[in-house]
């Protein structure tokens, strides 16, 4: 009896722990995108998406003391965006992100805090979602498509966790997703050249339950 005992609070104790090395959230922010240059015969502009609002959700897991791994999706609004001097040209727009990164944490059974660095990569997916016209603004220096985009992504960020309860968990975190811009959705006029690279850096609030 006493032998049965001591295994079933092994056992026990095995499958809290277990329970524990999965967390499951949700997570809101914004996204803040770099402009990348415009040069051409028309003279210089800037072009890329304006800042928008940024939802997700997100599963953990925390097989060893200081390094984890999350799966990540988000749905950012993400406005195309032409300016030149005073004048602005947009277009209606959405972009979808799927990545794993790796985590790297101190320990949280030392204290209610975790600080963590993450990097990982995954795919980002761009949405022109507006209403093409015969006529657009600005169209010297490109032009706007109601068309989908995929481009490969390099995910870096770092935060901190907050435990609030021993299974409720709030966190503090920025991400800077870097692409290359998507000259499908956003395509040069002829003779105009984009910059190359797209930066998103997005500050988030989330919770999380452990389990």
């Amino acid at each position: 009896m006493k032998l049965l005992r001591a295994g079933f609070l092994i056992a026990s104790t095995a499958l809290v722990a277990t329970a524990q090395q999965y967390e499951f959230g949700g997570i809101g922010g914004a996204g803040f995108l770099s402009n990348v240059g415009v040069s051409g015969v028309a003279g210089a502009a800037t072009t890329g998406f304006r800042t928008g609002a940024v939802a997700g959700a997100f599963l953990a897991h925390n097989s060893y003391r200081h390094i984890g791994g999350e799966f990540r999706y988000s749905w950012m609004q993400s406005n195309l965006h032409i300016q030149s001097g005073g004048s602005e040209a947009t277009f209606a727009g959405q972009a979808h992100v799927v990545h794993y990164d790796v985590i790297l944490h101190t320990n949280r059974r030392e204290s209610k805090r975790e600080f963590f660095v993450a990097f990982g990569g995954g795919m980002k997916v761009f949405r022109g979602t507006g209403q093409e016209a015969a006529y657009q603004p600005l169209s010297q220096y490109g032009y706007f498509t109601k068309t989908t985009v995929l481009k490969p992504m390099a995910s870096i960020g770092a935060g901190m966790k907050y435990s609030l309860t021993p299974r409720l968990v709030l966190r503090t975190e920025f991400r800077d997703y870097i692409t290359a811009f998507p000259k499908d959705l956003i395509a040069p006029a002829p003779g105009v050249q984009f910059g190359s690279i797209l930066q998103d850096i997005v500050p988030m609030v989330g919770l999380s339950y452990l389990f």
